[in-house]
């Protein structure tokens, strides 16, 4: 069952995607992602696809609208993509998650929107070469 808060970050992702050709060489908009801080606020971000394969996932791109307001916990994480269902993070995605806090393994992933089913990010990397790093901090 989606809850409030899954909702709302729901109907951000999708206001902000907004597919559209910025030029000859690059698509935006046509995923997008809504991730939520541990402060409880929502951040967004469209995905920017370049020909010369520089561009940025949605979620990257609302990490990085995260990071400039000065966050860096993610507690949940949704992707809405072109046909207007629940995408996963690609590995570059995940993996930056995981470098963002050690709390990262429990973001919450919502993988369908009609059921509700989370999957924590967690679950998709067990074993991340990284976690001792976080030994320590």
């Amino acid at each position: 069952m989606i809850d409030a808060v899954w909702q709302n970050m729901i109907d951000a992702a999708r206001a902000c995607r907004n597919p559209r050709e910025i030029s000859p060489f690059i698509e935006a908009g046509g995923v997008s992602a809504a991730i939520l801080t541990e402060s409880g606020k929502i951040y967004t971000g469209v995905c920017i696809d370049t020909a010369c394969s520089l561009g940025m996932c949605a979620e990257r791109s609302a990490i990085v609208a995260m990071i400039t307001a000065g966050e860096s916990r993610v507690v949940r994480l949704v992707c809405v993509m072109p046909d207007g269902r629940a995408g996963m993070p690609c590995g570059a995605c995940q993996e930056l998650l995981m470098q963002l806090d050690r709390s990262s393994p429990e973001i919450e992933i919502l993988t369908d929107l009609e059921t509700g089913s989370i999957v924590t990010l967690g679950e998709l990397m067990p074993g991340w070469w990284g976690a001792s790093r976080f030994s320590g901090c």
